[in-house]
């Protein structure tokens, strides 16, 4: 079957954080430091709900001390301004895009980070899946179904391109999309895993 669309995560796949600072991980840290004990959902609560960092304290019944929280905010500030994309993404959605490809973006991502992401790509990609605006994290279908009914094609003609197993390719797969892995760290590019469409 040919393929229609390609699909990307965000985060290892397009942009990158230059300067992580974990402004998320502090925050539940010291919840749990607090008295709260962690949940196996933090993390889809923290992604799927679109509020800031004093919204989700607010939400898990947490009150951080003022200064913590500025300084979580400040964190968050710094790596939102060193989001970069890598090398390659802008030439090979461009390139996909003359070959007749709609191209979308499907990331977990707590809210913050979605507005800084869109600046960095080109404006009309032809959908857009964010863990924060849907209200499920992947490998929940319903991210996918979300990402499917906007491109208004069936699975099978998607392509999905990621770095995390369980969300980008054994999730996509799931649902009858085809996927492909990519690993930054060890030097892999998007032509490398894009190779023979």
């Amino acid at each position: 079957m040919k393929q229609r669309a390609i699909v990307f995560d965000a985060f290892g796949t397009l942009v990158e954080i230059g300067q992580r600072l974990s402004p998320y991980r502090n925050l539940m840290s010291w919840m749990r430091q607090n008295g709260r004990r962690a949940m196996p959902n933090d993390a889809a609560v923290i992604m799927s709900s679109p509020l800031d960092l004093a919204g989700i304290a607010d939400a898990f019944n947490m009150v951080p001390p003022p200064a913590s929280l500025a300084q979580w905010e400040r964190d968050l500030r710094i790596e939102l301004d060193t989001i970069k994309l890598y090398p390659d993404s802008l030439p090979v959605i461009e390139t996909l895009r003359r070959q007749g490809f709609q191209i979308g973006l499907c990331s977990n991502l707590a809210a913050p980070y979605g507005g800084s992401i869109r600046a960095l790509l080109p404006p009309s990609l032809n959908a857009y899946a964010l863990s924060y605006e849907v209200g499920a994290v992947k490998p929940d279908p319903a991210i996918y179904a979300y990402l499917l009914d906007q491109l208004q094609c069936a699975a099978g003609d998607v392509i999905f391109v990621g770095d995390t197993p369980s969300a980008d390719v054994d999730g996509p797969i799931a649902f009858g999309m085809s996927a492909r892995l990519i690993n930054r760290k060890a030097g892999q590019t998007l032509t490398d895993v894009l190779h023979g469409l």
